[in-house]
């Protein structure tokens, strides 16, 4: 039985245009650093459009690359190609994620649940039980 958790991470690239983004690319604080920890499962057309009202294009200095290989992204993939992230301002996001986590990612797609504006994405904490995957 699959056991799923909702936390907050932050956003801050996502794949597909700004302005209607496909999946959302979510990053923890890992080792003092913003890491790349997943992608969510594909998101509708009405989500989409309404999450990326919230976004922003990324300034200079965003922490990640434009492009990225599949299998960082989910290291199951058959599709080694590289995939282009649209880089964004960081907005805290949550989500809901399997517990599955290996080394230093989610094992599965987590589900994108709504955008919290109210958060500072410095304030995103690594949830304890994440700490010693």
């Amino acid at each position: 039985m699959k056991t799923k958790t909702t936390l907050d991470a932050v956003c801050a690239a996502v794949i597909g245009p700004i302005t209607q983004p496909q999946a959302i690319i979510v990053g923890l604080p890992v080792d003092g650093q913003l890491r790349i920890v997943g992608r969510s499962t594909a998101l509708s057309t009405r989500v989409g459009r309404e999450l990326g009202r919230q976004l922003r294009p990324a300034q200079p200095g965003h922490p990640w690359p434009e492009e990225i290989s599949d299998t960082s992204l989910n290291r199951f993939s058959k599709d080694k190609g590289p995939v282009h992230l649209t880089l964004v301002e960081p907005i805290v996001v949550e989500i809901s994620a399997d517990v599955a986590w290996t080394g230093k990612s989610f094992r599965h797609g987590v589900a994108y649940v709504r955008v919290r504006p109210e958060l500072d994405p410095a304030d995103v904490e690594l949830p304890p039980h994440l700490q010693n995957g």
